[in-house]
């Protein structure tokens, strides 16, 4: 055997018994804006602190916290009322009595997930004035052109939900409490239903 021969052998068992190549781990999208942001000094806004499509660690925990309360009911239907509901009215500073309580689910939510919505983290009973927050704080994202994400606040004149997922082709998926007397799972073309906008937390 030529020492050619045997070099390329060798060569070839190398190759064959080697292991794979370890794959290098790339940083998620956004995540160098994100670290340009913190070494700059610059606040992290939603859309360099996460994935597209992933929605913040606050909008996350917000969802999941709102997965375990679907299927939630009125008790009795029609009464704006159970032992839970009044729970979700708790996270609502003066909130009244029974009455429409899709924007008390939402605070309740955020309070309980670490991301109390109003100016003094109170919650509020009325969908516009969630909105109104949102534009204030500037968390508000309208609706025309945005694509939402995970966790993000879905809001529509006088009802408002949580955005569980964003389909491959534009349908928005949503977890809503005060929808047909429950908390329920909904889902709506590219539009949200005609939704105003969004609200990202965190």
């Amino acid at each position: 055997m030529s020492l050619e021969t045997a070099l390329s052998r060798i060569a070839h068992l190398q190759q064959t018994l080697a292991p794979p190549p370890v794959p290098v781990a790339q940083p998620a999208p956004g995540a160098f804006n994100a670290a340009l942001a913190q070494a700059s000094g610059a606040p992290a806004t939603a859309a360099t602190a996460s994935a597209p499509g992933a929605g913040t660690p606050a909008g996350q925990a917000v969802l999941n916290l709102v997965r375990n309360e679907v299927g939630v009911a009125e008790q009795p239907p029609g009464s704006n009322d159970s032992p839970r509901i009044a729970q979700y009215r708790q996270a609502t500073a003066g909130a009244p009595g029974p009455g429409p309580w899709c924007a008390y689910f939402v605070s309740w939510a955020a309070r309980e997930s670490g991301v109390p919505i109003g100016d003094s983290g109170q919650g509020y009973g009325l969908v516009d004035d969630v909105w109104a927050w949102g534009e204030r704080s500037g968390k508000a994202i309208p609706a025309a052109g945005a694509t939402p994400q995970p966790g993000d606040l879905i809001v529509w004149d006088e009802h408002i939900g949580v955005v569980e997922s964003v389909g491959a082709d534009g349908s928005i998926s949503t977890i809503e409490g005060n929808s047909s007397d429950r908390v329920n799972r909904r889902t709506y073309g590219s539009d949200g239903g005609g939704a105003i906008g969004y609200v990202r937390l965190g």
